[in-house]
Protein backbone atom coordinates (compact mmCIF):
# COMPACT_ATOMS: atom_id res chain seq x y z
CA UNK A 1 0.00 0.00 0.00
CA UNK A 2 1.14 3.36 -0.78
CA UNK A 3 0.05 6.64 0.58
CA UNK A 4 0.30 9.48 -2.05
CA UNK A 5 -0.68 12.96 -0.99
CA UNK A 6 -1.11 16.27 -2.13
CA UNK A 7 -2.40 19.97 -1.78
CA UNK A 8 -6.39 19.64 -1.34
CA UNK A 9 -8.83 21.81 -0.21
CA UNK A 10 -12.55 21.30 -0.68
CA UNK A 11 -14.03 24.39 -1.51
CA UNK A 12 -17.37 25.57 -0.11
CA UNK A 13 -19.54 28.03 0.88
CA UNK A 14 -22.56 29.05 3.08
CA UNK A 15 -24.92 28.43 0.10
CA UNK A 16 -25.09 28.64 -3.36
CA UNK A 17 -24.97 31.36 -5.24
CA UNK A 18 -21.36 32.67 -3.14
CA UNK A 19 -19.49 32.00 -6.37
CA UNK A 20 -18.01 28.72 -5.16
CA UNK A 21 -17.47 27.74 -9.28
CA UNK A 22 -15.99 30.66 -10.27
CA UNK A 23 -13.85 30.87 -7.51
CA UNK A 24 -12.77 27.20 -7.94
CA UNK A 25 -12.22 28.02 -11.93
CA UNK A 26 -10.23 31.00 -11.36
CA UNK A 27 -7.98 29.32 -8.45
CA UNK A 28 -7.28 26.26 -10.99
CA UNK A 29 -6.83 28.35 -13.39
CA UNK A 30 -4.03 30.67 -11.99
CA UNK A 31 -2.31 27.93 -10.26
CA UNK A 32 -1.79 26.03 -13.77
CA UNK A 33 -0.46 29.63 -14.85
CA UNK A 34 2.02 29.42 -11.69
CA UNK A 35 3.82 26.41 -13.05
CA UNK A 36 1.50 23.30 -10.76
CA UNK A 37 -0.28 20.69 -11.81
CA UNK A 38 -3.97 20.79 -10.99
CA UNK A 39 -6.90 17.93 -10.62
CA UNK A 40 -10.19 19.34 -9.76
CA UNK A 41 -13.01 17.43 -8.37
CA UNK A 42 -16.59 18.29 -8.11
CA UNK A 43 -18.91 17.17 -5.04
CA UNK A 44 -22.61 15.42 -5.93
CA UNK A 45 -24.17 14.82 -9.12
CA UNK A 46 -23.49 17.62 -11.65
CA UNK A 47 -22.48 18.11 -15.44
CA UNK A 48 -22.11 21.64 -16.27
CA UNK A 49 -19.77 22.74 -13.59
CA UNK A 50 -17.16 19.97 -14.34
CA UNK A 51 -17.16 21.20 -18.15
CA UNK A 52 -16.29 24.31 -16.90
CA UNK A 53 -13.99 23.30 -13.96
CA UNK A 54 -11.91 21.06 -16.61
CA UNK A 55 -11.74 24.00 -19.12
CA UNK A 56 -10.01 25.78 -16.45
CA UNK A 57 -7.80 22.86 -15.10
CA UNK A 58 -7.07 20.85 -18.20
CA UNK A 59 -7.99 17.62 -17.03
CA UNK A 60 -10.82 15.61 -16.50
CA UNK A 61 -13.26 16.62 -13.86
CA UNK A 62 -15.09 13.59 -11.82
CA UNK A 63 -17.67 13.46 -9.27
CA UNK A 64 -17.02 12.67 -5.87
CA UNK A 65 -20.48 11.39 -3.57
CA UNK A 66 -20.41 9.23 -0.63
CA UNK A 67 -23.64 7.61 -1.77
CA UNK A 68 -23.68 7.65 -5.03
CA UNK A 69 -19.74 6.99 -6.05
CA UNK A 70 -19.23 5.68 -2.84
CA UNK A 71 -16.89 6.42 0.01
CA UNK A 72 -14.23 3.29 -1.65
CA UNK A 73 -14.03 4.76 -5.42
CA UNK A 74 -14.31 8.32 -4.09
CA UNK A 75 -11.26 7.75 -2.45
CA UNK A 76 -9.92 5.64 -4.59
CA UNK A 77 -9.62 8.08 -7.13
CA UNK A 78 -8.60 11.17 -5.08
CA UNK A 79 -5.31 8.97 -4.20
CA UNK A 80 -4.71 8.17 -7.90
CA UNK A 81 -5.37 12.25 -8.63
CA UNK A 82 -2.64 12.92 -5.40
CA UNK A 83 0.14 10.28 -7.28
CA UNK A 84 0.60 12.88 -10.08
CA UNK A 85 -1.10 16.45 -8.75
CA UNK A 86 0.45 18.98 -6.85
CA UNK A 87 -2.70 20.20 -5.94
CA UNK A 88 -6.43 18.75 -5.74
CA UNK A 89 -9.27 21.50 -5.42
CA UNK A 90 -12.55 19.29 -4.62
CA UNK A 91 -15.57 21.99 -5.40
CA UNK A 92 -18.46 21.36 -2.82
CA UNK A 93 -21.89 21.62 -3.68
CA UNK A 94 -24.99 23.79 -2.47
CA UNK A 95 -23.83 24.61 1.50
CA UNK A 96 -21.24 23.25 3.61
CA UNK A 97 -23.46 21.36 5.83
CA UNK A 98 -26.48 20.45 3.55
CA UNK A 99 -27.65 17.60 2.73
CA UNK A 100 -27.12 14.27 3.40
CA UNK A 101 -24.31 13.10 2.80
CA UNK A 102 -23.21 17.07 2.82
CA UNK A 103 -19.88 18.71 1.59
CA UNK A 104 -19.01 18.86 4.93
CA UNK A 105 -18.72 14.88 5.51
CA UNK A 106 -17.11 14.04 2.39
CA UNK A 107 -14.32 16.59 3.94
CA UNK A 108 -14.54 14.99 7.48
CA UNK A 109 -14.29 11.65 5.93
CA UNK A 110 -10.84 12.29 3.80
CA UNK A 111 -9.05 14.51 6.43
CA UNK A 112 -9.56 17.26 3.65
CA UNK A 113 -9.28 21.08 4.86
CA UNK A 114 -12.20 23.40 3.98
CA UNK A 115 -11.88 26.61 2.62
CA UNK A 116 -14.55 28.85 2.09
CA UNK A 117 -16.05 31.10 -0.26
CA UNK A 118 -17.79 33.91 1.00
CA UNK A 119 -19.57 36.95 -1.24
CA UNK A 120 -18.62 40.14 0.83
CA UNK A 121 -20.41 42.63 -1.99
CA UNK A 122 -23.01 43.07 0.91
CA UNK A 123 -20.72 43.00 4.15
CA UNK A 124 -17.08 43.78 5.05
CA UNK A 125 -16.47 42.19 9.49
CA UNK A 126 -19.05 40.34 8.89
CA UNK A 127 -17.38 37.70 6.71
CA UNK A 128 -15.49 36.78 9.99
CA UNK A 129 -18.18 35.75 11.41
CA UNK A 130 -19.76 33.96 9.07
CA UNK A 131 -16.37 32.19 8.60
CA UNK A 132 -16.43 31.20 12.20
CA UNK A 133 -19.67 29.86 12.06
CA UNK A 134 -18.98 27.44 9.39
CA UNK A 135 -16.04 26.12 11.27
CA UNK A 136 -17.33 25.87 14.17
CA UNK A 137 -20.33 24.03 13.71
CA UNK A 138 -19.41 21.23 12.25
CA UNK A 139 -16.78 21.72 13.25
CA UNK A 140 -14.38 20.99 10.17
CA UNK A 141 -10.98 21.89 9.34
CA UNK A 142 -11.44 25.24 8.19
CA UNK A 143 -8.13 26.37 6.30
CA UNK A 144 -9.04 29.98 5.15
CA UNK A 145 -11.41 32.15 3.57
CA UNK A 146 -11.47 33.70 -0.22
CA UNK A 147 -13.67 36.55 0.13
CA UNK A 148 -15.71 36.92 -3.64
CA UNK A 149 -16.75 39.96 -5.30
CA UNK A 150 -14.46 42.46 -3.51
CA UNK A 151 -14.94 46.19 -4.36
CA UNK A 152 -11.72 47.55 -3.21
CA UNK A 153 -8.41 47.22 -1.30
CA UNK A 154 -9.61 48.78 1.38
CA UNK A 155 -12.56 46.12 1.56
CA UNK A 156 -10.20 43.50 1.49
CA UNK A 157 -8.36 45.15 4.39
CA UNK A 158 -11.76 45.30 6.19
CA UNK A 159 -12.93 42.01 5.59
CA UNK A 160 -8.75 40.26 6.55
CA UNK A 161 -8.93 42.53 9.78
CA UNK A 162 -12.16 40.62 10.96
CA UNK A 163 -10.92 36.82 10.28
CA UNK A 164 -9.59 37.03 14.03
CA UNK A 165 -7.38 33.25 13.69
CA UNK A 166 -8.54 32.25 10.41
CA UNK A 167 -6.41 32.96 7.31
CA UNK A 168 -7.85 35.21 4.41
CA UNK A 169 -6.14 32.97 2.06
CA UNK A 170 -7.47 35.35 -1.32
CA UNK A 171 -9.84 37.61 -2.34
CA UNK A 172 -11.42 38.23 -5.81
CA UNK A 173 -12.37 41.05 -7.52
CA UNK A 174 -15.97 42.02 -8.62
CA UNK A 175 -15.86 40.72 -12.54
CA UNK A 176 -17.12 42.71 -15.54
CA UNK A 177 -17.68 39.49 -17.61
CA UNK A 178 -18.87 36.58 -15.78
CA UNK A 179 -19.91 32.62 -16.10
CA UNK A 180 -22.79 33.04 -18.00
CA UNK A 181 -26.15 31.02 -16.57
CA UNK A 182 -29.48 29.48 -17.90
CA UNK A 183 -32.18 27.02 -16.13
CA UNK A 184 -29.80 24.64 -15.40
CA UNK A 185 -27.09 26.41 -14.62
CA UNK A 186 -23.85 27.45 -16.46
CA UNK A 187 -23.47 28.09 -19.74
CA UNK A 188 -21.67 24.94 -21.88
CA UNK A 189 -18.03 25.97 -21.84
CA UNK A 190 -18.00 25.29 -25.58
CA UNK A 191 -20.87 27.83 -26.29
CA UNK A 192 -19.05 30.79 -24.02
CA UNK A 193 -17.23 33.76 -27.04
CA UNK A 194 -13.87 34.28 -25.45
CA UNK A 195 -14.16 31.78 -22.03
CA UNK A 196 -10.57 31.19 -21.71
CA UNK A 197 -10.08 34.82 -21.70
CA UNK A 198 -12.63 35.29 -18.95
CA UNK A 199 -11.51 32.43 -17.48
CA UNK A 200 -7.57 34.34 -17.74
CA UNK A 201 -8.87 37.80 -17.02
CA UNK A 202 -10.85 35.75 -13.21
CA UNK A 203 -7.63 33.98 -12.56
CA UNK A 204 -5.70 37.74 -12.44
CA UNK A 205 -7.59 39.31 -10.41
CA UNK A 206 -7.48 36.51 -7.52
CA UNK A 207 -4.90 38.11 -5.05
CA UNK A 208 -3.70 34.96 -3.75
CA UNK A 209 -1.93 35.13 -0.28
CA UNK A 210 1.05 32.63 -1.14
CA UNK A 211 2.55 32.35 2.06
CA UNK A 212 -0.73 31.42 3.89
CA UNK A 213 -1.32 28.94 0.72
CA UNK A 214 2.14 27.32 0.80
CA UNK A 215 1.40 26.62 4.60
CA UNK A 216 -1.19 24.41 4.37
CA UNK A 217 -0.44 20.66 4.50
CA UNK A 218 -0.40 18.09 2.43
CA UNK A 219 -3.59 15.64 2.67
CA UNK A 220 -2.17 11.52 2.11
CA UNK A 221 -4.67 9.09 0.94
CA UNK A 222 -4.70 5.31 0.80
CA UNK A 223 -4.03 3.78 -1.92
CA UNK A 224 -4.20 -0.23 -2.52
CA UNK A 225 -1.43 -1.70 -5.07
CA UNK A 226 -3.10 -5.07 -5.55
CA UNK A 227 -6.69 -2.55 -5.42
CA UNK A 228 -8.41 -2.89 -9.24
CA UNK A 229 -10.74 -0.45 -10.36
CA UNK A 230 -14.61 -0.73 -8.98
CA UNK A 231 -15.72 -2.00 -12.32
CA UNK A 232 -13.03 -4.69 -12.76
CA UNK A 233 -14.23 -6.07 -8.87
CA UNK A 234 -17.62 -6.61 -10.33
CA UNK A 235 -16.78 -8.05 -13.51
CA UNK A 236 -17.85 -11.60 -12.37
CA UNK A 237 -21.18 -10.26 -11.75
CA UNK A 238 -21.33 -7.78 -14.99
CA UNK A 239 -22.74 -9.70 -18.35
CA UNK A 240 -19.82 -8.43 -20.48
CA UNK A 241 -19.83 -5.78 -23.57
CA UNK A 242 -16.66 -7.57 -24.66
CA UNK A 243 -17.36 -7.24 -28.49
CA UNK A 244 -19.93 -4.56 -28.56
CA UNK A 245 -19.76 -0.92 -29.94
CA UNK A 246 -22.25 1.75 -28.38
CA UNK A 247 -22.84 5.22 -30.00
CA UNK A 248 -23.29 8.19 -27.78
CA UNK A 249 -25.11 11.25 -28.63
CA UNK A 250 -22.35 13.79 -27.57
CA UNK A 251 -22.86 17.68 -28.74
CA UNK A 252 -24.52 21.19 -27.00
CA UNK A 253 -28.03 19.43 -27.25
CA UNK A 254 -26.83 15.52 -25.61
CA UNK A 255 -23.92 17.08 -23.34
CA UNK A 256 -24.62 15.73 -19.36
CA UNK A 257 -22.95 12.54 -19.26
CA UNK A 258 -20.23 11.51 -16.14
CA UNK A 259 -16.65 10.69 -17.14
CA UNK A 260 -17.03 7.71 -14.84
CA UNK A 261 -19.94 6.10 -17.29
CA UNK A 262 -17.33 6.25 -20.02
CA UNK A 263 -14.92 4.61 -18.18
CA UNK A 264 -17.28 2.12 -16.93
CA UNK A 265 -18.73 1.02 -20.42
CA UNK A 266 -15.25 0.44 -21.55
CA UNK A 267 -13.95 -1.18 -18.60
CA UNK A 268 -17.26 -3.41 -19.34
CA UNK A 269 -15.28 -4.28 -22.90
CA UNK A 270 -17.51 -1.62 -25.42
CA UNK A 271 -15.97 0.45 -27.89
CA UNK A 272 -17.28 4.01 -27.91
CA UNK A 273 -18.07 5.69 -30.98
CA UNK A 274 -19.66 9.70 -30.83
CA UNK A 275 -21.46 11.67 -33.03
CA UNK A 276 -23.48 14.72 -33.25
CA UNK A 277 -27.29 14.58 -34.06
CA UNK A 278 -27.30 18.52 -33.73
CA UNK A 279 -24.95 17.97 -37.02
CA UNK A 280 -27.10 16.05 -38.76
CA UNK A 281 -24.87 12.87 -38.18
CA UNK A 282 -26.45 9.65 -38.50
CA UNK A 283 -26.10 6.88 -35.82
CA UNK A 284 -22.92 5.33 -36.78
CA UNK A 285 -23.80 2.03 -38.73
CA UNK A 286 -20.90 -0.15 -36.60
CA UNK A 287 -23.11 0.24 -33.63
CA UNK A 288 -24.97 -2.48 -31.28
CA UNK A 289 -26.68 -0.10 -28.95
CA UNK A 290 -27.58 3.55 -29.15
CA UNK A 291 -27.12 5.89 -25.19
CA UNK A 292 -28.59 9.16 -25.54
CA UNK A 293 -27.27 11.35 -22.83
CA UNK A 294 -29.06 14.51 -21.32
CA UNK A 295 -28.50 18.29 -22.25
CA UNK A 296 -30.33 20.84 -23.75
CA UNK A 297 -32.70 19.15 -26.81
CA UNK A 298 -34.93 22.40 -25.63
CA UNK A 299 -32.66 24.76 -26.72
CA UNK A 300 -31.91 23.25 -30.50
CA UNK A 301 -35.50 21.84 -30.89
CA UNK A 302 -35.31 23.37 -34.20
CA UNK A 303 -32.18 21.96 -35.34
CA UNK A 304 -32.89 18.42 -34.12
CA UNK A 305 -36.52 18.73 -35.80
CA UNK A 306 -34.87 19.35 -39.15
CA UNK A 307 -31.97 16.68 -38.76
CA UNK A 308 -33.16 14.50 -41.30
CA UNK A 309 -29.94 11.57 -41.21
CA UNK A 310 -30.15 11.54 -37.11
CA UNK A 311 -34.34 11.05 -37.31
CA UNK A 312 -34.00 8.22 -40.15
CA UNK A 313 -31.08 6.12 -38.50
CA UNK A 314 -32.87 6.06 -35.23
CA UNK A 315 -36.08 5.25 -36.52
CA UNK A 316 -34.05 2.49 -38.42
CA UNK A 317 -32.26 1.26 -35.19
CA UNK A 318 -35.45 1.35 -33.48
CA UNK A 319 -37.18 -0.93 -35.95
CA UNK A 320 -34.22 -3.27 -35.46
CA UNK A 321 -34.34 -3.63 -32.25
CA UNK A 322 -31.28 -2.01 -30.88
CA UNK A 323 -31.18 -1.27 -26.98
CA UNK A 324 -31.47 2.40 -26.52
CA UNK A 325 -30.90 4.31 -23.42
CA UNK A 326 -32.36 7.43 -23.27
CA UNK A 327 -31.82 9.74 -19.96
CA UNK A 328 -33.39 13.04 -19.42
CA UNK A 329 -32.82 15.08 -22.50
CA UNK A 330 -31.89 11.77 -24.32
CA UNK A 331 -35.53 10.92 -23.38
CA UNK A 332 -37.23 14.06 -24.47
CA UNK A 333 -35.50 14.38 -27.62
CA UNK A 334 -37.37 10.83 -28.85
CA UNK A 335 -40.96 11.83 -27.42
CA UNK A 336 -43.77 13.00 -30.05
CA UNK A 337 -43.27 16.73 -29.41
CA UNK A 338 -41.65 19.50 -27.24
CA UNK A 339 -43.01 22.29 -25.96
CA UNK A 340 -40.48 25.06 -24.89
CA UNK A 341 -39.72 28.03 -22.42
CA UNK A 342 -41.70 30.48 -25.21
CA UNK A 343 -44.45 27.89 -25.49
CA UNK A 344 -43.46 27.02 -28.90
CA UNK A 345 -44.33 23.55 -29.97
CA UNK A 346 -41.36 21.28 -31.96
CA UNK A 347 -42.20 17.71 -33.21
CA UNK A 348 -39.68 15.43 -31.90
CA UNK A 349 -38.61 11.82 -33.41
CA UNK A 350 -41.55 10.26 -32.16
CA UNK A 351 -40.20 7.28 -30.36
CA UNK A 352 -41.97 7.44 -27.50
CA UNK A 353 -46.16 8.42 -27.54
CA UNK A 354 -46.31 12.08 -25.76
CA UNK A 355 -45.28 15.44 -25.45
CA UNK A 356 -42.49 17.26 -22.91
CA UNK A 357 -43.53 20.50 -21.97
CA UNK A 358 -40.92 22.66 -20.14
CA UNK A 359 -41.56 24.79 -16.94
CA UNK A 360 -40.41 27.82 -14.92
CA UNK A 361 -40.44 25.60 -11.88
CA UNK A 362 -37.76 23.18 -10.95
CA UNK A 363 -39.97 19.77 -11.44
CA UNK A 364 -37.27 17.20 -10.00
CA UNK A 365 -33.76 17.78 -7.77
CA UNK A 366 -31.89 15.09 -5.84
CA UNK A 367 -30.44 11.44 -5.55
CA UNK A 368 -32.22 8.62 -6.66
CA UNK A 369 -32.12 4.74 -6.94
CA UNK A 370 -33.01 2.26 -9.51
CA UNK A 371 -33.93 -1.22 -8.16
CA UNK A 372 -32.69 -3.60 -10.99
CA UNK A 373 -32.59 -6.95 -11.43
CA UNK A 374 -29.60 -6.80 -10.63
CA UNK A 375 -28.74 -5.00 -8.20
CA UNK A 376 -28.92 -1.35 -7.45
CA UNK A 377 -28.44 1.42 -9.58
CA UNK A 378 -27.20 5.11 -8.31
CA UNK A 379 -27.98 8.22 -9.22
CA UNK A 380 -29.79 11.54 -9.26
CA UNK A 381 -32.47 13.71 -11.14
CA UNK A 382 -32.28 17.90 -12.19
CA UNK A 383 -35.28 18.97 -14.89
CA UNK A 384 -37.53 21.37 -15.46
CA UNK A 385 -40.15 19.46 -17.90
CA UNK A 386 -42.59 17.00 -17.16
CA UNK A 387 -43.81 14.04 -19.71
CA UNK A 388 -47.51 13.52 -20.61
CA UNK A 389 -47.22 10.32 -22.00
CA UNK A 390 -49.76 7.62 -22.24
CA UNK A 391 -46.95 4.78 -21.52
CA UNK A 392 -47.29 3.23 -18.33
CA UNK A 393 -44.05 2.86 -16.36
CA UNK A 394 -42.61 -0.26 -15.81
CA UNK A 395 -40.90 0.66 -12.67
CA UNK A 396 -40.08 4.17 -10.57
CA UNK A 397 -36.52 5.09 -8.92
CA UNK A 398 -36.68 5.66 -5.08
CA UNK A 399 -35.27 8.90 -3.78
CA UNK A 400 -32.13 8.65 -1.45
CA UNK A 401 -32.98 10.44 1.81
CA UNK A 402 -32.33 9.64 5.62
CA UNK A 403 -34.66 11.70 6.85
CA UNK A 404 -38.13 9.70 5.61
CA UNK A 405 -38.47 6.00 7.26
CA UNK A 406 -40.21 5.13 4.18
CA UNK A 407 -39.07 4.99 1.04
CA UNK A 408 -40.45 7.63 -1.36
CA UNK A 409 -40.96 7.42 -5.24
CA UNK A 410 -38.79 9.06 -7.48
CA UNK A 411 -38.79 9.08 -11.32
CA UNK A 412 -40.47 6.78 -13.77
CA UNK A 413 -38.99 4.32 -16.00
CA UNK A 414 -40.27 3.72 -19.16
CA UNK A 415 -39.80 0.29 -21.19
CA UNK A 416 -40.86 0.56 -24.87
CA UNK A 417 -39.95 -2.54 -27.05
CA UNK A 418 -36.35 -2.14 -26.94
CA UNK A 419 -35.99 1.18 -25.30
CA UNK A 420 -35.59 2.18 -21.59
CA UNK A 421 -35.80 5.84 -21.26
CA UNK A 422 -36.65 8.52 -17.98
CA UNK A 423 -35.21 11.39 -16.39
CA UNK A 424 -32.94 9.14 -13.73
CA UNK A 425 -29.18 9.92 -14.80
CA UNK A 426 -27.91 6.60 -13.92
CA UNK A 427 -24.12 6.67 -12.60
CA UNK A 428 -22.95 3.61 -14.31
CA UNK A 429 -20.01 2.63 -11.95
CA UNK A 430 -22.11 2.09 -9.14
CA UNK A 431 -23.06 -0.75 -10.80
CA UNK A 432 -21.64 -2.24 -13.72
CA UNK A 433 -23.83 -5.43 -14.18
CA UNK A 434 -27.09 -3.61 -14.09
CA UNK A 435 -25.00 -0.97 -16.95
CA UNK A 436 -24.25 -3.83 -19.02
CA UNK A 437 -27.93 -4.64 -19.16
CA UNK A 438 -29.45 -1.54 -20.31
CA UNK A 439 -27.03 -1.96 -23.58
CA UNK A 440 -27.63 -5.54 -24.28
CA UNK A 441 -30.64 -7.89 -26.23
CA UNK A 442 -32.61 -9.43 -24.24
CA UNK A 443 -31.52 -8.62 -20.75
CA UNK A 444 -33.32 -9.21 -18.34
Amino acid sequence: MVRPSAKVVLISAIGSGQGKTTTTAALARKLVKLGKTVRVFKTGPDFIDPMMLERACGSVVHSLDLWMVGQVDSERMLARAALDADVILIEGVMGLYDGNPSSADLARAFGVPVMAVLDASAMAQTVGALAMGLRDFGPVHLAGVIANRIASEGHAKMVAAAMRDIPLLGSLRRQEETLPERHLGLVLPQEVDRIDAILDTMASSLELDMQAWDALPDTSFELHEHASHHILQHASQAASLTGKTIAIARDAAFAFIYPANLECLRGLGAELVFFSPLADEAIPTQADALYLPGGYPELHARTLTQASNWLTSLHAAHVQGMPILAECGGMMAITEGLVDQQEQSWPMAGILPGKVIMQKRLAALGPQAWATSQGELRGHTFHYSRFETTLTASSHTTKHSTQHSTQQQGEAIYRNANVCASYFHAYFASNPAATAALFLRDAT
